[in-house]
This record gives C-alpha cells, sequence and structure tokens, in this order.
C-alpha cells in the first residue's frame, strides 16, 4: 500500500467509489430482475467478426449480465477461457473454458475450470459494477482487471470489451490514474465504440 493510499483525498476517493458502487448494485439488481432472454445478442454481433481470436469471457456472479451462450458460441471457433484470481494484488490468468467442462469453485462465488490449462487472450469481456459512455469501468474494487489489462496491453493490442445492463451507465465515475479503460461497452441494447484516447 502507498503512502498516497492513506491521504484525505485517497480516502475521500475510496468512499466516493464505495457510494457509487452501492447505487450501481441497486440499479445492475433492478435490471437483472427484468431482463428478458436474448440479453447477449449484441456481444455476438461484436464477437462474430473475432472468431478464431483468443478470448476470455466471465462466469456470471449475483446479478451480472450472463456471456455464457456467446461464449458457447465463440468456443466453436476458436480458445475461450475464464478469469482466475491468482491472489491479491496479482493480474488475473485465464484458463480454457469448455462449455460443458468440469469446474470448480474459485474465489468470490466464481467457478473456474477443473483443470488450469492457461492462456493469453487478445480479447476480454470485462464484467462491471458501472461504467460511463466514454469508457471509464467501475469494478469491485480489487483492481484485478486494471492490473491485467495493463500487463496484456504492454505486450499487444488487447480490446476490453465491457459487458453490461443498460441501467449501469454513470453521467461520470470517480477514477484512479491505474484505471484501466474499456474500447467498447455492449449492453442488451446498444453497442459503444470508445473513441481511442491516445
Amino acid at each position: 500500500m502507498s503512502d498516497t493510499e492513506h491521504t484525505p483525498e485517497a480516502a475521500a476517493l475510496l468512499a466516493t467509489k464505495a457510494a457509487a458502487r452501492k447505487a450501481a448494485f441497486v440499479r445492475r439488481k433492478a435490471a437483472y430482475e427484468a431482463q428478458r432472454p436474448g440479453v447477449a445478442g449484441h456481444l455476438a454481433e461484436v464477437l462474430a467478426g473475432y472468431r478464431g481470436v483468443p478470448l476470455a469471457g466471465y462466469m456470471p456472479i449475483r446479478t451480472e449480465i450472463d456471456p455464457l451462450a456467446v461464449m458457447a458460441e465463440a468456443a466453436a471457433h476458436g480458445p475461450v477461457a475464464v478469469p482466475v484470481i491468482q491472489g491479491s494484488g496479482l493480474p488475473l490468468r485465464f484458463s480454457r473454458w469448455h462449455p460443458d467442462g468440469p469446474l470448480r469453485a474459485g474465489p468470490f462465488g466464481a467457478r473456474v475450470p477443473e483443470v488450469d490449462d492457461y492462456l493469453e487472450p487478445e480479447i476480454l469481456i470485462v464484467p462491471l459494477v458501472a461504467f460511463d459512455r466514454v469508457g471509464n469501468r467501475l469494478g469491485y474494487g480489487g483492481g484485478f482487471y486494471d492490473r491485467t489489462l495493463e500487463g496484456l496491453r504492454s505486450r499487444r493490442a488487447t480490446l476490453a470489451i465491457g459487458f453490461a445492463f443498460d441501467a449501469q451507465e454513470a453521467r461520470s465515475l470517480p477514477l484512479e490514474p491505474t484505471d484501466q479503460p474499456l474500447d467498447m461497452i455492449v449492453t442488451e441494447s446498444r453497442i459503444l465504440d470508445i473513441p481511442s484516447q491516445l
């Protein structure tokens, strides 16, 4: 933990993020409970243009929007993986996933493949708590995706697609310098391409 994490400014930012997260969880839960079948249609449309490219999805937990049908479709054309938490403060690794493959319990209630077979994805479907129109994302607070995207992007172009319900959009989000932007956001009703921030 750095010294800056103990400043009043850092404490205020943490409190602001916690409040934004709490409000977003309420909106996400309502959207989850009201969802209709086929919420991943636009995600399938986007990924159809990347058939065969190594992809990481996620095993949905709690009220997260579900990408599993699209992941199963992608697995017919190329490698698909899911995140495996390696420990606090560490980037994620991604283990190959098959639609009917055996799973075991992983950290935070997400299931992971029974046998680890790691690969490096070039596209990540990223779960989130809230997003804004310019590609910022609010996660659960562990920084796993930020560390992971920073590492992957230092080695090659990596496409980060946020997947969420429309209701998870926020006007603006509290940010830190380490937060990694998304390249695209897909919801049940639309595809938001984010202009390059370079």
